[in-house]
């Protein structure tokens, strides 16, 4: 069964999953050092969420929630999920969890950019309540 928690701190594991998946999501964009890596947990505007199945963990996501002149905005980033363990329902459930943080926050919406060949995640995100936008960005209504 998947679960998805709210991370509170980094460790060695999440460090350890983070260099994993990140390369899975893009190869493009360096792996956090540690010191960032929990500069980002302790940020109080961002929140960083681990997918576990059977103990270990399999996919993250990252929500920041943001002031903006018209209200609290958020936005989902690095929304990923191993290759191994895709289909399991995990990222379905990085994404609810993200959008209780965002409720919970106060934003009034949120946002998320995907790229055209994540094919998986492109279904994903409509069928969870996003509205796909001309400049492929999606946006859900809180």
């Amino acid at each position: 069964m998947t679960s998805v928690e709210r991370v509170a701190a980094s460790s060695p594991e999440l460090e350890a999953a983070v260099a994993r998946l990140l390369p899975q999501l893009t190869a493009e964009r360096p792996t956090p050092s540690p010191a960032e890596l929990a500069a980002l947990v302790a940020d109080p505007g961002v929140t960083l969420l681990v997918a576990r199945h059977d103990g270990a963990i399999v996919g993250l996501a990252m929500v920041a929630v943001f002031p903006k002149l018209t209200g609290l905005a958020s936005r989902l980033e690095d929304v990923v999920v191993d290759a191994a363990a895709r289909g399991r329902g995990a990222g379905a459930a990085l994404v609810i969890e993200a959008l209780a943080v965002a409720r919970e926050r106060g934003a009034r919406g949120m946002e998320l950019t995907s790229g055209p060949w994540r094919e998986a995640a492109n279904r994903l995100y409509p069928r969870l309540g996003f509205r796909l936008r001309g400049t492929n960005v999606y946006s859900i209504d809180l």
